[in-house]
Protein backbone atom coordinates (compact mmCIF):
# COMPACT_ATOMS: atom_id res chain seq x y z
CA UNK A 1 0.00 0.00 0.00
CA UNK A 2 1.57 3.70 -1.25
CA UNK A 3 1.94 6.25 1.14
CA UNK A 4 -0.79 8.99 0.42
CA UNK A 5 -2.16 12.26 1.46
CA UNK A 6 -5.58 11.29 1.70
CA UNK A 7 -8.04 9.44 3.97
CA UNK A 8 -7.18 5.48 3.08
CA UNK A 9 -10.15 3.95 1.19
CA UNK A 10 -12.87 2.59 2.81
CA UNK A 11 -12.27 5.08 6.15
CA UNK A 12 -14.08 8.40 7.26
CA UNK A 13 -12.34 10.85 9.28
CA UNK A 14 -14.76 9.92 12.01
CA UNK A 15 -13.87 5.93 11.20
CA UNK A 16 -10.15 6.61 11.88
CA UNK A 17 -10.37 8.67 15.05
CA UNK A 18 -12.48 5.53 16.26
CA UNK A 19 -9.47 3.52 15.46
CA UNK A 20 -7.08 5.42 17.24
CA UNK A 21 -9.07 5.56 19.94
CA UNK A 22 -9.26 1.79 20.00
CA UNK A 23 -5.47 1.52 19.92
CA UNK A 24 -4.90 4.23 22.08
CA UNK A 25 -7.17 2.41 25.01
CA UNK A 26 -5.59 -1.13 24.04
CA UNK A 27 -1.98 0.57 24.58
CA UNK A 28 -2.42 2.38 27.83
CA UNK A 29 -3.96 -0.61 29.37
CA UNK A 30 -1.07 -3.13 27.67
CA UNK A 31 1.65 -0.58 28.97
CA UNK A 32 0.33 0.09 32.41
CA UNK A 33 -0.93 -3.25 33.23
CA UNK A 34 2.89 -4.41 31.97
CA UNK A 35 5.29 -1.98 33.11
CA UNK A 36 3.46 -2.88 36.79
CA UNK A 37 4.48 -6.16 36.34
CA UNK A 38 8.05 -5.60 35.32
CA UNK A 39 8.75 -2.86 37.96
CA UNK A 40 7.39 -5.74 40.23
CA UNK A 41 9.94 -7.80 39.51
CA UNK A 42 12.82 -5.48 39.67
CA UNK A 43 11.69 -4.05 43.58
CA UNK A 44 10.16 -7.52 44.65
CA UNK A 45 13.34 -9.91 45.48
CA UNK A 46 10.61 -12.87 46.12
CA UNK A 47 10.06 -12.63 42.15
CA UNK A 48 13.82 -13.74 41.24
CA UNK A 49 12.89 -16.72 40.39
CA UNK A 50 13.73 -18.81 36.67
CA UNK A 51 10.21 -19.48 36.39
CA UNK A 52 8.98 -16.03 36.93
CA UNK A 53 12.11 -14.77 34.44
CA UNK A 54 9.70 -15.73 31.50
CA UNK A 55 6.79 -14.22 32.69
CA UNK A 56 9.20 -11.46 32.76
CA UNK A 57 10.03 -11.69 29.35
CA UNK A 58 6.28 -12.37 28.47
CA UNK A 59 5.93 -8.49 29.50
CA UNK A 60 8.95 -7.29 27.85
CA UNK A 61 7.53 -8.25 24.81
CA UNK A 62 3.77 -7.36 25.45
CA UNK A 63 5.32 -3.81 26.75
CA UNK A 64 7.06 -3.81 22.96
CA UNK A 65 3.44 -4.82 21.46
CA UNK A 66 1.24 -1.92 23.12
CA UNK A 67 4.34 0.30 22.55
CA UNK A 68 3.55 -0.50 18.80
CA UNK A 69 -0.01 0.21 19.38
CA UNK A 70 0.52 3.66 20.94
CA UNK A 71 2.40 4.45 17.99
CA UNK A 72 -0.50 3.33 16.04
CA UNK A 73 -2.73 4.87 17.78
CA UNK A 74 -0.56 8.36 17.48
CA UNK A 75 -0.80 7.98 13.77
CA UNK A 76 -4.26 7.39 13.74
CA UNK A 77 -5.10 11.01 15.36
CA UNK A 78 -2.36 12.38 13.31
CA UNK A 79 -3.73 10.93 10.03
CA UNK A 80 -6.78 12.80 10.15
CA UNK A 81 -5.19 16.42 10.03
CA UNK A 82 -1.63 15.48 7.89
CA UNK A 83 -3.63 12.82 5.81
CA UNK A 84 -0.20 10.78 5.36
CA UNK A 85 1.67 8.45 7.70
CA UNK A 86 4.01 10.16 9.84
CA UNK A 87 7.04 8.60 9.67
CA UNK A 88 7.87 7.83 6.27
CA UNK A 89 8.99 4.75 4.82
CA UNK A 90 11.71 3.83 6.49
CA UNK A 91 9.86 4.41 9.84
CA UNK A 92 7.15 1.89 8.54
CA UNK A 93 9.94 -0.27 8.51
CA UNK A 94 11.23 -0.14 11.89
CA UNK A 95 7.67 0.11 13.09
CA UNK A 96 7.25 -3.45 11.02
CA UNK A 97 10.10 -4.66 12.27
CA UNK A 98 9.30 -3.63 15.83
CA UNK A 99 6.12 -4.91 16.10
CA UNK A 100 7.06 -8.38 14.58
CA UNK A 101 9.66 -8.64 17.02
CA UNK A 102 7.44 -8.45 20.16
CA UNK A 103 4.86 -10.24 18.54
CA UNK A 104 6.89 -13.23 17.72
CA UNK A 105 8.58 -13.21 21.14
CA UNK A 106 5.23 -12.74 23.28
CA UNK A 107 3.48 -15.48 21.18
CA UNK A 108 6.72 -17.92 22.23
CA UNK A 109 7.23 -16.58 26.09
CA UNK A 110 3.81 -17.38 26.22
CA UNK A 111 4.99 -21.00 25.02
CA UNK A 112 7.82 -21.09 27.72
CA UNK A 113 5.87 -20.04 30.64
CA UNK A 114 3.55 -23.55 29.54
CA UNK A 115 6.59 -25.65 29.52
CA UNK A 116 8.29 -23.84 32.97
CA UNK A 117 4.93 -24.37 34.23
CA UNK A 118 4.86 -28.19 33.56
CA UNK A 119 8.53 -28.51 34.67
CA UNK A 120 7.95 -26.91 37.99
CA UNK A 121 4.40 -28.95 38.69
CA UNK A 122 4.94 -32.20 37.56
CA UNK A 123 9.00 -33.09 37.69
CA UNK A 124 10.64 -32.97 40.69
CA UNK A 125 13.22 -31.12 39.65
CA UNK A 126 13.16 -27.08 39.95
CA UNK A 127 13.54 -24.91 36.50
CA UNK A 128 17.57 -23.65 36.93
CA UNK A 129 18.74 -20.31 36.06
CA UNK A 130 20.81 -21.60 33.41
CA UNK A 131 17.48 -23.28 31.57
CA UNK A 132 15.20 -20.24 32.20
CA UNK A 133 18.11 -17.44 30.70
CA UNK A 134 19.13 -19.55 27.51
CA UNK A 135 15.04 -20.71 26.54
CA UNK A 136 14.67 -16.14 27.09
CA UNK A 137 17.63 -15.77 25.09
CA UNK A 138 16.49 -18.27 22.88
CA UNK A 139 12.98 -16.71 22.40
CA UNK A 140 14.38 -12.95 21.32
CA UNK A 141 17.71 -14.14 19.31
CA UNK A 142 14.82 -15.91 17.38
CA UNK A 143 11.97 -13.58 17.24
CA UNK A 144 14.55 -11.14 15.91
CA UNK A 145 15.94 -13.44 13.32
CA UNK A 146 12.67 -14.10 12.16
CA UNK A 147 11.46 -10.31 11.70
CA UNK A 148 14.61 -9.18 10.46
CA UNK A 149 14.40 -11.67 7.50
CA UNK A 150 11.82 -9.47 5.65
CA UNK A 151 14.15 -6.67 5.93
CA UNK A 152 16.62 -8.45 3.93
CA UNK A 153 13.70 -9.50 1.09
CA UNK A 154 12.02 -12.74 2.08
CA UNK A 155 8.69 -10.83 3.00
CA UNK A 156 8.10 -7.24 3.26
CA UNK A 157 6.74 -4.82 5.44
CA UNK A 158 3.97 -2.51 4.40
CA UNK A 159 1.15 -0.22 5.32
CA UNK A 160 -2.04 -1.77 6.77
CA UNK A 161 -5.11 -0.47 4.96
CA UNK A 162 -5.71 2.49 7.43
CA UNK A 163 -1.92 3.62 7.17
CA UNK A 164 -1.85 4.12 10.18
CA UNK A 165 0.64 0.98 11.53
CA UNK A 166 3.17 -0.91 9.29
CA UNK A 167 2.82 -5.20 9.41
CA UNK A 168 4.02 -7.69 7.20
CA UNK A 169 2.62 -7.61 3.72
CA UNK A 170 -0.03 -9.84 2.60
CA UNK A 171 -1.51 -8.05 -0.42
CA UNK A 172 0.16 -9.35 -3.29
CA UNK A 173 -0.03 -13.03 -1.62
CA UNK A 174 2.93 -13.89 -4.06
CA UNK A 175 5.38 -17.00 -3.76
CA UNK A 176 7.74 -14.58 -1.80
CA UNK A 177 5.26 -13.99 0.74
CA UNK A 178 3.79 -17.39 0.97
CA UNK A 179 6.99 -19.65 1.31
CA UNK A 180 7.84 -16.49 4.13
CA UNK A 181 4.44 -16.90 6.10
CA UNK A 182 4.35 -20.87 5.98
CA UNK A 183 7.79 -21.78 6.99
CA UNK A 184 7.83 -18.78 9.93
CA UNK A 185 4.49 -19.93 11.00
CA UNK A 186 5.45 -23.29 11.74
CA UNK A 187 8.24 -22.36 13.85
CA UNK A 188 6.61 -19.60 15.53
CA UNK A 189 2.73 -20.38 15.94
CA UNK A 190 1.94 -23.91 15.10
CA UNK A 191 5.14 -25.01 17.50
CA UNK A 192 4.32 -22.23 20.27
CA UNK A 193 0.80 -23.34 20.29
CA UNK A 194 1.42 -27.06 20.30
CA UNK A 195 4.10 -26.92 22.90
CA UNK A 196 1.06 -24.65 24.85
CA UNK A 197 -1.49 -27.02 24.65
CA UNK A 198 0.72 -30.17 25.31
CA UNK A 199 1.86 -28.81 28.16
CA UNK A 200 -1.41 -27.71 29.87
CA UNK A 201 -2.99 -30.67 28.98
CA UNK A 202 -0.35 -32.98 30.44
CA UNK A 203 -0.52 -30.73 34.14
CA UNK A 204 -3.91 -30.97 33.87
CA UNK A 205 -4.43 -35.21 33.57
CA UNK A 206 -1.29 -34.99 36.19
CA UNK A 207 -2.63 -32.91 39.04
CA UNK A 208 -5.53 -31.60 37.88
CA UNK A 209 -7.96 -34.45 39.58
CA UNK A 210 -5.75 -33.91 42.70
CA UNK A 211 -6.56 -30.55 43.10
CA UNK A 212 -2.73 -29.11 43.35
CA UNK A 213 -3.07 -27.18 40.16
CA UNK A 214 -3.32 -23.24 41.08
CA UNK A 215 -2.59 -22.24 37.15
CA UNK A 216 -5.61 -21.78 34.75
CA UNK A 217 -4.44 -24.56 32.11
CA UNK A 218 -7.02 -23.09 29.18
CA UNK A 219 -7.02 -19.11 29.00
CA UNK A 220 -3.21 -19.25 27.49
CA UNK A 221 -4.00 -21.39 24.39
CA UNK A 222 -7.15 -19.44 24.21
CA UNK A 223 -5.69 -16.51 23.93
CA UNK A 224 -3.09 -17.19 21.65
CA UNK A 225 -5.29 -19.01 19.19
CA UNK A 226 -7.96 -16.06 19.78
CA UNK A 227 -5.62 -12.98 19.65
CA UNK A 228 -3.23 -14.09 16.95
CA UNK A 229 -6.04 -16.54 14.97
CA UNK A 230 -7.63 -13.64 13.23
CA UNK A 231 -4.19 -12.41 11.75
CA UNK A 232 -3.77 -16.27 10.48
CA UNK A 233 -6.80 -16.77 8.85
CA UNK A 234 -6.24 -12.93 7.10
CA UNK A 235 -2.63 -14.71 5.92
CA UNK A 236 -4.16 -17.40 4.35
CA UNK A 237 -6.76 -16.04 2.78
CA UNK A 238 -4.19 -13.63 1.10
CA UNK A 239 -2.39 -16.92 0.22
CA UNK A 240 -5.15 -18.58 -1.32
CA UNK A 241 -7.26 -15.94 -2.37
CA UNK A 242 -7.49 -12.12 -3.66
CA UNK A 243 -7.42 -10.21 -0.36
CA UNK A 244 -8.24 -7.48 -2.06
CA UNK A 245 -11.69 -8.68 -1.49
CA UNK A 246 -11.99 -8.28 1.73
CA UNK A 247 -13.27 -5.19 2.83
CA UNK A 248 -10.43 -2.57 4.50
CA UNK A 249 -12.38 -2.32 7.68
CA UNK A 250 -12.14 -6.02 8.25
CA UNK A 251 -9.01 -6.51 7.46
CA UNK A 252 -8.13 -3.84 10.36
CA UNK A 253 -10.18 -6.38 12.86
CA UNK A 254 -6.80 -8.78 13.44
CA UNK A 255 -4.64 -5.81 14.24
CA UNK A 256 -6.97 -4.42 16.91
CA UNK A 257 -7.75 -8.16 18.37
CA UNK A 258 -3.72 -8.50 18.47
CA UNK A 259 -3.49 -5.13 20.30
CA UNK A 260 -5.96 -6.46 23.08
CA UNK A 261 -3.41 -9.95 24.32
CA UNK A 262 -0.93 -7.50 26.08
CA UNK A 263 -3.59 -6.78 28.55
CA UNK A 264 -5.16 -10.44 28.65
CA UNK A 265 -1.81 -11.78 29.26
CA UNK A 266 -1.17 -9.27 31.86
CA UNK A 267 -4.27 -10.01 33.56
CA UNK A 268 -3.73 -13.61 33.37
CA UNK A 269 -0.04 -14.03 34.37
CA UNK A 270 0.57 -11.21 36.35
CA UNK A 271 -2.67 -10.23 38.52
CA UNK A 272 -4.15 -13.52 38.23
CA UNK A 273 -0.76 -14.37 40.19
CA UNK A 274 -0.96 -13.79 43.91
CA UNK A 275 3.24 -13.14 44.27
CA UNK A 276 3.17 -11.24 41.15
CA UNK A 277 0.02 -9.62 42.37
CA UNK A 278 1.47 -9.24 46.05
CA UNK A 279 4.76 -7.65 44.24
CA UNK A 280 2.63 -4.80 42.18
CA UNK A 281 1.03 -3.86 45.38
CA UNK A 282 4.27 -3.59 47.49
CA UNK A 283 5.31 -1.09 44.28
CA UNK A 284 2.22 0.34 44.55
CA UNK A 285 2.08 1.25 48.15
CA UNK A 286 5.91 2.06 49.32
CA UNK A 287 5.40 3.09 52.44
CA UNK A 288 3.56 -0.02 53.27
CA UNK A 289 5.82 -2.21 51.96
CA UNK A 290 9.02 -0.70 53.86
CA UNK A 291 6.94 -0.90 57.35
CA UNK A 292 6.10 -4.36 56.61
CA UNK A 293 9.84 -5.14 56.11
CA UNK A 294 11.03 -3.74 59.08
CA UNK A 295 8.26 -5.84 60.97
Amino acid sequence: MAETNALPTGFGELEVLAVGMVLLVEALSGLSLNTLTIFSFCKTPELRTPCHLLVLSLALADSGISLNALIAATSSLLRVSHRRWPYGSDGCQAHGFQGFVTALASICSSAAIAWGRYHHYCTRGQLAWNSAISLVLFVWLSSTFWAALPLLGWGHYDYEPLGTCCTLDYSKGDRNFTSFLFTMSFFNFAMPLFITITSYSLMEQKLGKSGHLQVNTTLPARTLLLGWGPYAILYLYAVIADVTSISPKLQMVPALVAKMVPTINAINYALGNEMVCRGIWQCLSPQKSKKHQAK
